[in-house]
């Protein structure tokens, strides 16, 4: 076996595998960015346009949507229940893993991510296109459950991991781990009233799992970083968060996919919730 083989590559494509099948009508491409008007400049042909927010969430509390209304966003962009879906984005995949990882949390199985994101596939001189696709609606039959016990933690688990010593990885910036500012550097201040990280969590930065591209880097290389660097093992629950959820879901899927984790929860509720959180528990510094 290769050593840098990915534990599930399947679910990793380049941009040529996605040139090859975007005439495929078991595949579906998905666009989704941090900059929902991205999509409407230009965007890989066939491409759907899902939104983070409007399609993804909840419009008046802070969750995800319901399965019916998960049902619904797939029925109209013609997905179905068998459909691989394949996610590309700005910022280097965050939001492409973030809405990968709420379609595992309805339970959709086949799902992929295009290494490079958008960017590369703009890098290498591809078609881009304005013109939206037109996909015949599918059925999909509403997912029974939403997978929140299996790949999503809250601020009781988060509490919990962190009380427990067990893994807590904290992806955000050095910065905004040690508690020197609340938001990522050229974002606006989002109203957290406490900077610093969890106790007991550990700061291992979203971008140290990729390449200058924004392509991932090698089994061996996030080896290195994960296991040997931060002692995560593949039999130990760990929890991964950041500011909302996105940059750990950018890790979620490296420990899953590329490492063969199977413990690996995403707190999105992550600093916009724990740093306003009355009494909740904050260390600051390294």
């Amino acid at each position: 076996m290769d050593p840098d083989e990915y534990a599930h590559p399947e679910a990793l494509v380049s941009t040529d595998w996605v040139a090859e099948h975007l005439d495929d009508p078991s595949v579906r491409i998905i666009e989704s960015n941090e900059d929902v008007l991205l999509y409407d400049t230009g965007h890989v042909p066939g491409a759907v346009h899902i939104d983070w927010r409007g399609d993804l969430q909840d419009q008046t509390m802070r969750d995800y949507i319901t399965p019916e209304g998960f049902a619904g966003v797939c029925a109209k962009n013609g997905i179905g229940p068998d459909t691989t879906c394949v996610f590309y984005g700005d910022k280097s995949n965050w939001w492409a893993c973030y809405a990968l990882w709420v379609f595992r949390l309805f339970g959709h199985e086949k799902v992929k991510i295009m290494n490079g994101g958008r960017d590369k596939w703009i890098a290498e001189g591809r078609t881009i296109t304005r013109a939206k696709p037109v996909h015949a609606g599918r059925d999909y039959p509403v997912p029974a459950v939403r997978r929140d016990a299996e790949i999503r933690a809250f601020y009781e688990d988060a509490l919990s991991q962190s009380e427990g010593r067990m893994p807590l990885i904290d992806v955000r910036s050095p910065g905004e781990f040690r508690g020197e500012i609340t938001h990522m550097p050229e974002y606006p201040q989002e109203g957290v009233l406490r900077g610093g990280h969890i106790p007991g969590a550990r700061s291992v930065p979203w971008k140290t799992a990729v390449n200058d591209d924004g392509t991932f880097k090698s089994r061996s290389e996030l080896e290195r970083i994960y296991a040997q660097g931060c002692g995560l093992r593949p039999e130990e629950g760990i929890v991964a968060y950041c500011r909302i959820g996105e940059r750990s879901s950018h890790t979620w899927f490296v420990l899953t996919y590329l490492l063969g984790y199977e413990r690996v929860r995403n707190y999105d509720g992550s600093w916009t919730e724990w740093g306003n959180r009355v009494r909740a528990p904050i260390a600051r510094g390294d």
